[in-house]
């Protein structure tokens, strides 16, 4: 093609080092994720092509260790905690909430479908290679009810991402639940089962399945 795009001199890559300096605030870090991502590319020409438009977000999440635990007694702590990093929420046209651009689904596993249930220790395992929500995107969402779909009053949403151990060693996983008047959150013992209305939040798996 002879359009194809190549750097063909010294000068136009200072063009664009006083373009990226005139833009905002960039950062080595910020240089090496667009390196490491060529999607973002891909997509920032789709901009440039007018294939595509911005939409700023406007929910930013920062996962932190230790954030929920705030709602918690004296004496409680984090036994598991998977660190999402910095995430985008939003809740889209068709009701539901993305989180980085990916749809959250509310998985159930094939034991807890048409009524039925399953032992909490046998969901965790089948959950181990999931792209469970950690509970702070459940902190966010008590802040910012807005997001929450309509869909998700009729189920408990459990964010099996953290999972945290009271002071007497039982583990337990916090959920969030529509309590007839306003959204709210509780955690569920670990020893206990897990009923067809229980189910995980998870990120949409990608098309190479993670």
């Amino acid at each position: 093609m002879d359009d194809e795009f190549t750097f063909n001199s010294a000068g136009q890559i200072h063009e664009l080092e006083m373009a990226l300096a005139k833009s905002g605030d960039w950062t080595n870090s910020d240089m090496t994720c667009v390196i490491q991502k060529p999607e973002l590319l891909s997509g920032f020409l789709k901009v440039v092509r007018e294939q595509a438009q911005i939409v700023v977000v406007k929910h930013v999440v920062t996962c932190a260790r230790r954030l929920f635990l705030r709602r918690l007694d004296s004496g409680w702590d984090e036994e598991k905690y998977w660190n999402c990093g910095t995430m985008g929420l939003e809740k889209r046209a068709d009701g539901q909430l993305y989180v980085s651009g990916r749809k959250v689904e509310r998985y159930l596993h094939p034991d807890q479908k048409d009524s039925g249930v399953i032992y909490s220790h046998k969901l965790r395992e089948e959950l181990a290679d999931h792209p469970v929500l950690c509970t702070c995107v459940l902190d966010y969402l008590l802040r910012h009810t807005e997001l929450i779909p309509e869909d998700w009053r009729s189920d408990y949403t459990f964010f099996w991402g953290t999972i945290f151990r009271d002071p007497n060693d039982r583990l337990y996983v916090a959920c969030l639940y529509w309590n007839g008047r306003r959204w709210n959150w509780h955690c569920n013992w670990l020893g206990d089962s897990w009923y067809y209305n229980y189910s995980a939040a998870c990120l949409a798996r990608l098309p190479s399945g993670r």
